[in-house]
């Protein structure tokens, strides 16, 4: 295995430095015994802070690199201005090393659309690729028994709305990752819609349906609906970014209610409360599942490299899995299975039978 080197925006988050610091150093403790120290990252960000959370790591700091600077951006601010003030801000720094080959893949807890703004302003787009996607897991029921419950959904901010053409890059981008990350062989694809129609959803979306139901290689199973969400019937779910966001955040808020309305019962019945105490177990259990530093955080696809969002309130652990993830990605050459998905799915419209498609 070749060297794997990740690029850690060390002052992005609302624990930043110290939870990073401590998730990159409890990352590769792990993973060097499985890839025998083959492994450094560089935290970008103030030196004279990153060093104070180190001096007590020498067994791991010969792994560790610190490319300085005093700025960064701030988790509330507007994106497109705060990277106009702060030109030398950390993310951007760590997608520079990046897009300069200096390191293989950038992980943030930071701003997200600035991460996503400057992410793209920096690193190369795969070729024939004109749109990234943010991407995001969810828990689901899972109907389909897969070794995990996620289901992976994009997109979830990047855009407001897209093409055809982009709905169907982001098709095929999420079906490697769903291949690569969470080991599917033929993961199912569907497209949110307001109905299982193939007709349903506007020209745009019956223009991707049409385009991903000739897909030999894709496992297109047409129109979900948004009650389908949580079943777990699709290991990819293909939107656009202002629908996507919204069912995102739904289910995200759905998930807290569960939770708040488990303690109101507890309070207001002894039967209930009887009842929780047997089901806590099972409240434990959706809590883990639910939560965000089991996943690590969220990719943006699209790019010659990877760029992996986490949770501006990202803890220890969740850096861990974040890095995690990151390097399995790295290892397994995510980007280039989607620039192949992508290139091949360039090269097949060339043909004529497709020209009749409209829209694309």
């Amino acid at each position: 295995m070749n060297r794997i080197h990740l690029a850690v925006d060390a002052m992005g988050g609302d624990f930043a430095p110290k939870v990073i610091i401590e998730g990159v150093i409890n990352s590769l403790r792990k993973a060097n015994l499985e890839y025998q120290n083959d492994l450094s990252v560089t935290l970008v960000g103030d030196e004279a802070k990153i060093l104070s959370y180190l001096e007590k790591h020498s067994d791991i700091r010969k792994q560790i690199k610190i490319h300085h600077t005093d700025q960064a951006i701030p988790m509330d601010a507007k994106p497109k201005d705060a990277i106009i003030k702060f030109p030398k801000a950390s993310m951007i720094e760590a997608a520079k090393l990046v897009a300069n080959k200096e390191a293989d893949a950038l992980i943030s807890a930071g701003n997200t659309g600035a991460l996503v703004l400057s992410s793209a302003q920096q690193i190369p787009r795969i070729k024939g690729v004109h749109r990234t996607a943010l991407a995001a897991v969810y828990p689901t029921k899972n109907e389909l028994k897969r070794r995990d419950r996620f289901s992976l959904i994009l997109d979830v901010g990047a855009n407001v709305f897209v093409e055809s053409e982009h709905l169907v890059h982001f098709a095929l981008m999420g079906a490697a990752y769903a291949k690569e990350i969470k080991n599917i062989e033929l993961p199912t694809v569907a497209l949110l819609n307001m109905g299982a129609e193939s007709n349903k959803g506007g020209e745009r979306y019956t223009n991707a349906y049409e385009i991903l139901s000739s897909l030999p290689d894709l496992n297109f199973i047409g129109n979900i609906e948004g009650n389908d969400l949580m079943r777990g019937v699709a290991d990819v779910v293909v939107t656009e970014g202002f629908i996507g966001n919204i069912a995102i955040k739904t289910m995200e808020g759905a998930a807290e209610t569960v939770m708040g309305l488990g303690k109101y019962a507890f309070k207001k019945n002894f039967i209930w409360k009887m009842g929780l105490i047997f089901l806590s177990s099972g409240i434990k259990g959706l809590k883990r599942i639910t939560d965000y530093q089991e996943y690590g955080g969220a990719p943006i696809l699209g790019l010659e490299r990877l760029v992996l969002k986490c949770h501006g309130k990202s803890t220890s652990l969740a850096i861990e899995n974040a890095l995690t993830l990151t390097i399995k990605a790295v290892r397994d050459d995510l980007t280039g299975n989607m620039q192949r998905a992508i290139s091949a799915f360039e090269n097949e419209f060339t043909r004529p039978e497709f020209d009749k498609v409209p829209g694309y």
